[in-house]
């Protein structure tokens, strides 16, 4: 969607099927769904709609439905707000940003406490040998008994 015309028209279709869902559609089925992106192709004849729905999987799939029940209707609205002479065809897509980001957050979060809990374990340790456990060459050939002309040469 490089055109932008045709991101006006997915932004434009977003608003209307978003009032749509608050207005108009009562449908029984349909839960707490947030429209939360509108992919359009290139020619304008295909719209994808991202949306996400508050609640559990049982919420997910009775929305899921009543979307495709009242899929006729938006587009109807789509068509006589827009004013186009094609009206997109509308899909329904869950959007699955959500899930990942709390996912990913959930990751970051216990990565976070191993972080923790290694700096803990760090905090009172000790090297298990010398402090400097390596040798200079310089002080290895001093403690062989060998005088400093040797170690010039």
């Amino acid at each position: 969607m490089t055109n932008p015309r045709v991101r006006k028209i997915a932004d434009r279709i977003q608003v209307i099927v978003a009032e749509m869902l608050e207005r108009r559609i009562k449908d029984p089925r349909l839960g707490f769904v947030t429209i939360t992106d509108v992919r359009l192709t290139g020619d304008s004849q295909n719209a994808t709609i991202f949306y996400t729905v508050l609640g559990e999987e049982e919420e997910r799939a009775s929305s899921a439905a009543a979307l495709e029940s009242a899929k006729g209707v938006l587009r109807a609205e789509v068509g006589k707000q827009l004013g186009v002479r094609q009206v997109p065809s509308l899909a329904f897509e869950l959007d699955m940003i959500p899930d990942s980001a709390r996912h990913l957050d959930e990751v970051l979060a216990k990565a976070r406490e191993a972080d923790a809990a290694t700096a803990a374990a760090r905090e009172g340790a000790r090297p298990a040998g010398e402090a400097d456990p390596y040798k200079k060459p310089r002080e290895a050939a001093l403690d062989a008994g060998a005088d400093d002309e040797d170690i010039d040469e």
